[in-house]
């Protein structure tokens, strides 16, 4: 299975994934924890991971970085619209990745860990 985009939703103990194709059709839907996520990263070929704009999100954005993804940090109010359902993870994560397709969007840059 390939997959062009992973939109994260970044909570607490868990993170919502949801990976898509580049057409935006559904690959997968997971629930990984910490740990899970950051194998998980190193192990799937390079690709986009988009999540919304928080100080956590440039965390795990230089992790994604470093295993060779493309990272974009969408800011929630662009995300908010996509939302289509009840108020969850997976659909979070489903409306980042589509926030994340449209190509008129602009991205938050990722942090270093100096800034």
């Amino acid at each position: 299975m390939w997959v062009h985009i992973i939109g994260l939703d970044l909570v607490k103990r868990v993170f919502q994934v949801h990976g898509a194709d580049s057409a935006g059709n559904v690959q997968f839907r997971e629930k990984l924890s910490r740990p899970q996520f950051k194998k998980f990263l190193s192990k799937n070929p390079d690709c986009i991971v988009a999540m919304e704009a928080c100080s956590t999100a440039h965390h795990w954005g230089c992790e994604a970085e470093g295993f060779g993804h493309i990272v974009r940090l969408i800011p929630p109010y662009y995300v908010k619209p996509f939302a289509k359902r009840y108020k969850n993870e997976a659909v979070d994560a489903e409306a980042i990745v589509e926030a994340a397709l449209l190509p008129s969007k602009s991205f938050v840059a990722v942090k270093t860990k100096e800034q």
